[in-house]
């Protein structure tokens, strides 16, 4: 069997890297793309390319390409908030920037970094006397040599418009979502509702409304941008008495607002509440408020996905949580790409 590295594709041989904490998700999208090319008869086996990050004592950071990669198709895999490692987001950012600019200066021929996470992404605009980190983020991976960047239900599409020249691929987890709640969950929609958990979210709970058949409600919050984390008041826009309601979200950080989204919706006569989150951080003390909420009768499940990975562990020993993989998703999106393939229909 041959491996990746001799086989030259349309856009030169596709070649997998990834920085420290991008490893496990690199691993998964890896066992997928040897699926996909055993399905296709294409006899390739791929692998990590072999890379490693260097910390100096003084904490600068340098990843080293440790093998050839010149004329390449390279994708670069970061988690730039790891909840299973010590590094800071900082860090990451920094060990994918130098993998970037080392890999754009051995020469591969394409370099698209892959980001299950983007960072800084709610920082997409000033409302105080504030930096746009979003944008100067999207100028250090272009200005370090990325082509183009694949990441999962960005914050803010205006991120988007940030990028004077690589190309951003944005990948939504709703495809993933429905079909393990179609498919694995079997769910009944005669008696349910989708609901966000504020208005910046509603033309997502609109899009799983309308692909699953049912009603639509929206949660309306106030928030208190002088204080982090503190919204001020919510009320809730529709009906949910009696029904099961999927409450879906992008990013869970501290909890603060879901819980009190979940609590407003159990006011209004909610019987069962699922909540769906493409990036369940769970910052800070956000396990212990969700486990509280679980046991005081508030949410029943979460269901997340391994673009934030919290290891087997964790989903074993927490009973309201469930995690689904978007591995398969980004190594389609790769393939295609590589193959000069239509990835169009795989980021609706």
């Amino acid at each position: 069997m041959s491996d990746s590295s001799t086989m030259i594709g349309k856009r030169g041989a596709l070649s997998i890297m990834a920085c420290d904490s991008g490893r496990p998700f690199a691993e998964r999208i890896i066992a997928e793309l040897n699926s996909i090319s055993h399905e296709q008869n294409q006899g390739v086996k791929h692998r990590l390319k072999y890379s490693s990050d260097v910390r100096f004592p003084n904490g600068e950071i340098k990843v080293v390409v440790e093998e050839n990669i010149r004329g390449d198709d390279l994708y670069i895999v970061q988690a730039i908030d790891d909840p299973l490692s010590e590094t800071s987001v900082n860090d990451n950012l920094m060990s994918l920037l130098t993998a970037v600019h080392a890999s754009y200066q051995s020469d591969a021929d394409h370099i698209t970094i892959v980001l299950p996470q983007f960072p800084y992404s709610r920082q997409e605009r000033r409302k105080t006397r504030e930096a746009i980190t979003a944008k100067l983020v999207a100028g250090m991976l272009e200005l370090a040599g990325a082509q183009r960047v694949i990441t999962l239900d960005i914050h803010s599409e205006a991120i988007q418009g940030f990028f004077n020249h690589a190309k951003l691929e944005d990948l939504h987890a709703s495809r993933v979502f429905i079909d393990y709640l179609q498919n694995i969950m079997r769910i009944d929609p005669t008696n349910m509702a989708v609901t966000s958990p504020d208005v910046g979210s509603a033309e997502r709970a609109r899009y799983y409304s309308q692909k699953l058949g049912v009603d639509l409600a929206i949660v309306d919050k106030s928030r208190d941008y002088s204080k982090v984390s503190t919204i001020e008041s919510m009320r809730l826009v529709g009906d949910v008495k009696d029904r099961e309601v999927l409450l879906v979200d992008d990013i869970i950080a501290t909890g603060g607002t879901l819980v009190n989204a979940v609590r407003l919706l159990k006011d209004k006569g909610a019987a069962k509440i699922t909540v769906l989150a493409s990036l369940p951080f769970f910052t800070g003390n956000c396990k212990e408020r969700l486990d509280r909420a679980y046991h005081e009768g508030l949410l029943d499940m979460v269901i997340g996905t391994d673009a934030v990975f919290h290891g087997k562990e964790f989903v074993e020993s927490t009973p309201w949580y469930r995690e689904v993989s978007v591995a398969p998703l980004f190594a389609r999106v790769i393939y295609n790409i590589n193959n000069k393939l239509s990835v169009s229909e795989l980021l609706k």
